[in-house]
């Protein structure tokens, strides 16, 4: 079946991480190996290779760049101009990879109708293109509002205004505190643009601002249930309504902390917390009975969001494996329409909505 994934931070990957995506996921942790620079190396579950074999043909890829107060203990940038140029070097990435045949920037209605048409010609996809959205994770990086012009120029079609902590423009996972005015005069530019608004992230307060604010188009790239995971990086059940409401799709992601309550970071493993697909289904049964429905959800993996399979359901080795959850959902009931509404179709209808 045809998969798309709404959040795949792969510039940062190739970037921080120093990953050549080209590569399938097997050669680089074999590349990988002996190194301790990252909790995760070795253990990396997504590459371009793996996302065709997978029959991912399309993905929300992410730039990401934050900025750090002084007192702020987070990593990041120090200043917004530093944070604007790491961006800058992950979208050069990205049009490396268009350059060699490898990706696809998708940026309008006919851009993703090609696509889409490309996916499913029956032809291997050994030798397809992987489409990509461009979104900007964390909004620290616009030095302005006025920068917004300029990444919307470039392809940027959506944003999540915070990331984790305190922002330049909205607080995040973490934190708390209202969207401030910059941020105010962020989403209604946002707007004006047709730049989606990525929910994601937000902390209870902004997340309410905006939600009265913003009368644009609103999805939650990756985000699962407060109801079953008690953390205020989780969606609440009134959240998740609100989203509901504004005709918004919520993707489910597979960071395994996110997934099953009572994950300790550095120690827990998936296996001794029993975390595997099945949680995941989880999330996405509980956003469906919210939603008397099966259109308000979808995929949004954040695999290789600076963890990786130590921090994966254990019945995951690669990201093709999400080939595996159309069963999962067939088992427990869900029709045919259902499984393709949430592996890819209730992304299109949202992206064919806000793209007329």
């Amino acid at each position: 079946m045809f998969i798309i994934d709404a959040h795949l931070d792969l510039s940062m990957n190739a970037m921080e991480w120093n990953r050549d995506l080209r590569e399938n996921v097997y050669s680089i942790r074999e590349r990988e190996k002996g190194l301790t620079d990252k909790p995760d190396r070795g253990n990396g579950t997504v590459a371009l290779p793996d996302l065709r074999r997978g029959n991912i043909g399309l993905v929300v890829a992410t730039q990401i760049a934050r900025y750090v107060a002084p007192a702020n203990p987070l990593p990041g940038w120090h200043s917004a101009q530093q944070a604007w140029a790491q961006t800058q070097g992950q979208l050069a990435l990205y049009k490396a990879m268009e350059a060699e045949g490898e990706m696809i920037m998708i940026k309008n209605l006919n851009d993703l109708e090609n696509h889409i048409s490309l996916w499913n010609n029956n032809e291997p996809n050994d030798k397809k293109p992987i489409g990509y959205i461009l979104s900007l994770e964390g909004a620290d990086s616009m030095v302005s509002v006025e920068h917004l012009q300029v990444a919307y120029n470039y392809g940027l079609r959506a944003l999540g205004p915070a990331h984790y902590g305190p922002g330049r423009y909205a607080n995040g996972t973490d934190s708390h505190g209202g969207l401030n005015e910059q941020g105010k005069a962020l989403i209604k530019e946002m707007e004006r643009l047709n730049i989606i608004l990525d929910a994601t992230h937000l902390c209870d307060d902004a997340f309410w601002d905006a939600m009265e604010i913003f009368n644009g188009a609103i999805w939650a790239s990756h985000n699962n249930c407060r109801a079953l995971v008690n953390h205020n990086r989780q969606f609440s059940d009134e959240m998740i309504k609100t989203l509901i409401t504004k005709n918004a799709v919520i993707g489910a992601p597979l960071d395994a902390w996110m997934m099953v309550p009572g994950w300790v970071r550095g120690k827990s493993t998936p296996k001794e917390m029993d975390c595997d697909l099945e949680k995941m289904i989880d999330h996405i049964d509980h956003i469906c009975q919210l939603a008397g429905n099966t259109l308000h959800v979808g995929i949004g993996t954040d695999l290789d969001g600076a963890y990786g399979k130590e921090q994966s359901p254990y019945d995951l080795d690669t990201i093709a494996d999400l080939q595996n959850v159309p069963a999962l959902l067939s088992k427990r009931n869900y029709t045919e329409t259902d499984i393709e509404n949430i592996m890819h179709a209730n992304w299109l209808r949202f992206l064919r909505r806000v793209w007329k």
